[in-house]
């Protein structure tokens, strides 16, 4: 997993409240067996006419949007259902952080385990963010736990240490047992010659 430390760029201005797993990627994508090239399928109803054709007039069809790494979204973010897709998604949109007053817990979990940062920040930074988007850029400092903007705002944001952690240091639960690698070869070392019928060493010479 990627490492997060500082990321500066454009945030995309949604701002919507309420939008749900099924509009970040809509159920016909699930069939897919990887994580490559759901992008494509990101935010699709808010892409498209009702007859199907691209609208030009969509944030998300709009060239300075494209590959944008920020999101600034609205309150609940990442209702409905649990479908991991949805990070996977925006991964594949290449967002690196979500900002919204409020966020979907299992959303939330999703995002942090694929190493996507969510910030939680009040409606009133929500909004000054969506102000500046159009012509500015963000800057999430995960480190520092601020979020900057090129007209010299300022703001602080809370994250639980152990997501920090994991995100700083690009670590998914893979990782994250890799790392206690020289813990579990002492204790399996430590197995063999207490309980070798355990450790699978019995009748071994």
């Amino acid at each position: 997993m990627e490492k997060f430390k500082t990321v500066t760029g454009v945030g995309i201005p949604l701002g919507r409240p309420n939008i749900d797993t099924d509009v970040i990627i809509p159920a016909a994508y699930l069939k897919t067996i990887t994580r490559d090239g759901l992008g494509k399928g990101a935010f699709e109803t808010l892409r498209k006419n009702p007859d199907g054709s691209d609208n030009p007039d969509s944030i998300f069809n709009q060239e300075r949007y494209q590959r944008a790494p920020l999101l600034i979204a609205g309150d609940n973010f990442g209702c409905g259902s649990s479908r991991e897709h949805a990070a996977w998604a925006l991964t594949d949109l290449g967002v690196r952080a979500v900002l919204a007053p409020s966020f979907s817990d299992i959303f939330s979990g999703n995002a942090y385990k694929n190493g996507i940062l969510t910030v939680v920040l009040p409606q009133a930074v929500i909004d000054r963010l969506l102000e500046v988007a159009p012509d500015g850029e963000i800057t999430v400092d995960l480190e520092n736990q601020v979020v900057t903007t090129n007209f010299q705002d300022r703001f602080t944001f809370d994250l639980d240490p152990f997501r920090k952690h994991c995100l700083v240091n690009g670590l998914d639960e893979i990782g994250m047992t890799l790392e206690m690698a020289p813990q579990l070869d002492k204790y399996e070392a430590a197995l063999a010659v207490g309980k070798p019928w355990i450790a699978g060493a019995a009748g071994r010479s």
